[in-house]
């Protein structure tokens, strides 16, 4: 994925998944560069847009939007002069601002889980660990409600309903010309854990067996006879994601089964490597593909 400044509006179903997320982390670190290299403090900036330095923090962290009055004061005040430069940035700050398609479901989601669904749209390698449930990437519909309804007993049915179509509108990387590397491992609890019933669980695990024959897929078990294991010290709730970006890792998103608490990391750290470690340390031990055929 490049690291330039898109001028040019979404093209095709790709850019829909990936969302407006990406390109504000982006243009953020774009920001951050131009301020670095003009020798501007964060306070300097802040003062410069009538704001305050978390202000510029959040923004060269792609966590909010951008204002055009924002972007070419800030530009004028790190001497960009060049206008065609200043033209891209400002088309790239507007397509920054435009709703992912996850939008709709803003009533649902904690702001952070937002962010992960752009970067799980943009990734290009995505790892997980799973000790409870299927990851929500591989869950079919009944498999889904069911694990909807665990955490939303008491929720009116059309809530339950569109739950469900989030989960499964992420599924559509699967379909997209950029499909990315989805490394998966499971304990081997999740694969015997009836969740749904007997009948639900099967449809299921055919699914797991449909997408592991993916050549981009991996899927594998930790058996019960292997023990403990690292990852399951690092990612203590049960469920953990890395999803690489650009060749950057963001880690500890953890949106596996229904929203939960998670951090972004700084942009351009690899916060994502001691799980990553970790869990590659467990990948000697991981001698069970699944095999459900």
């Amino acid at each position: 994925m490049s690291n330039g400044l898109p001028g040019g509006p979404p093209a095709d179903g790709a850019d829909e998944l990936r969302g407006p997320t990406v390109l504000r982390m982006i243009l953020g670190a774009q920001l951050r560069r131009l301020r670095e290299a003009a020798d501007v403090t964060p306070d300097q900036a802040g003062y410069e847009i009538r704001a305050s330095r978390s202000k510029i923090s959040r923004m060269e962290h792609g966590r909010v939007g951008f204002k055009d009055r924002d972007v070419t004061d800030l530009l004028t005040l790190y001497g960009i002069t060049d206008e065609q430069m200043r033209a891209r940035m400002l088309a790239s700050a507007r397509h920054a601002n435009a709703p992912g398609w996850w939008s709709k479901y803003d009533d649902l989601l904690p702001d952070w889980f937002e962010q992960y669904l752009g970067l799980e749209g943009a990734a290009s390698v995505i790892r997980t660990f799973e000790l409870q449930f299927v990851h929500g990437l591989f869950q079919i519909e009944a498999y889904a409600r069911a694990v909807t309804l665990l955490g939303h007993k008491t929720a009116p049915a059309d809530e339950i309903d569109r739950r469900v179509s989030l989960r499964l509108k992420r599924q559509e990387i699967f379909t997209s010309p950029e499909l990315p590397q989805v490394w998966s491992v499971m304990d081997e609890a999740v694969l015997r854990r009836a969740v749904g019933g007997r009948a639900v669980m099967r449809a299921q695990l055919e699914r797991l067996a449909e997408v592991a024959s993916l050549p981009q897929v991996t899927i594998q078990t930790v058996p019960f006879g292997g023990g403990g294991h690292a990852a399951a010290g690092v990612v203590g709730d049960g469920r953990g994601c890395i999803a690489a970006v650009g060749g950057r890792t963001r880690g500890d998103a953890r949106p596996a089964g229904a929203p939960c608490r998670g951090r972004q990391p700084a942009s351009g750290h690899d916060s994502g490597g001691p799980v990553r470690r970790r869990r590659s340390r467990c990948r000697g031990r991981l001698v069970h593909h699944l095999a459900l055929r």
